[in-house]
């Protein structure tokens, strides 16, 4: 039985999954690296990473990843959920199907597996549950209403998952990344696109927000690090984020009220598309 410690990945294959994966090899962990898309993560695999196909829609992929682990190893001490992906578009235009699938991605499937590492966990009296939110699951703005709704969803549900299971020795923190420089942002941009027809009012709208350039941005090495980092604190604060620009954001909107929040939203959009 493998006595070292285990963490399991989630959207491992590319960005910031890929990073903490390589991170927490090298710190000493047994990783299982899940993603769709498994060839993706030859490299991991030649790392001594173990690399699982895995789909967090799908309850029968999550039970196999964790039935796996626990076969191999008898043991879990760090579960991330990063595996998530942007659904941008206005909510007039957005299709019930598209928004479902979204919540299925970020929330459900991320929750699910929750529940199904919890007992190994509470049997341990120890664990660390990371979940790979956004400074979206604290902000909104224009044409992202579903992606912020399923961010803040998975920031209260984390919220208060963190108090029912702080007594089994078990901490669950959020990471809030803010502009990444992976491929997330050119996910994002194809799924605006695709769901703004060229007939839509909000077509213009939309041709903005993909020619935004953000700068300052933080890598996925960055947030890998992170994510290794935030398992060594004794007590870990609740959330986390990389660039003082990020914690700016969080900062403010927690103590400005909506009607200044809207304000700096909307000279920020202006600025990063002009």
């Amino acid at each position: 039985m493998i006595t070292k410690p285990v963490a399991l990945i989630t959207g491992a294959s590319a960005g910031m999954g890929e990073a903490a994966a390589r991170h927490f090899s090298q710190a000493g962990y047994e990783v299982y690296a899940g993603a769709r898309r498994v060839e993706k993560m030859s490299h991991l695999t030649r790392l001594g990473i173990h690399t699982l196909h895995l789909d967090v829609t799908n309850a029968e992929s999550n039970q196999a990843f964790v039935d796996r682990v626990l076969a191999d190893t008898g043991r879990i001490d760090v579960l991330i959920n990063n595996a998530g992906y942007g659904s941008f578009g206005a909510l007039e235009d957005v299709t019930s199907t598209e928004a479902k699938r979204q919540f299925e991605v970020n929330v459900f499937g991320a929750f699910n597996l929750i529940q199904l590492v919890l007992p190994t966990m509470r049997k341990q009296h120890y664990g660390k549950i990371i979940n790979n939110s956004s400074t979206g699951g604290q902000l909104y703005s224009p044409l992202g209403g579903w992606y912020y709704a399923s961010k803040h969803a998975l920031e209260a549900l984390s919220d208060s998952l963190r108090l029912e299971v702080k007594s089994f020795g078990i901490d669950v923190i959020i990471i809030e990344p803010g502009g990444t420089d992976t491929n997330w942002q050119q996910i994002t941009n194809e799924h605006l696109l695709r769901a703004t027809p060229k007939s839509s009012p909000y077509r213009s709208m939309a041709e903005r927000v993909v020619k935004t350039t953000i700068k300052g941005m933080s890598t996925a090495d960055e947030l890998g690090q992170l994510m290794l980092k935030v398992t060594t604190i004794k007590k870990p604060k609740s959330r986390y984020q990389v660039k003082f620009i990020d914690k700016l954001m969080v900062i403010a909107a927690r103590k400005f009220s909506y009607h200044i929040m809207d304000q700096i939203i909307g000279i920020s959009q202006r600025i990063l598309t002009n």
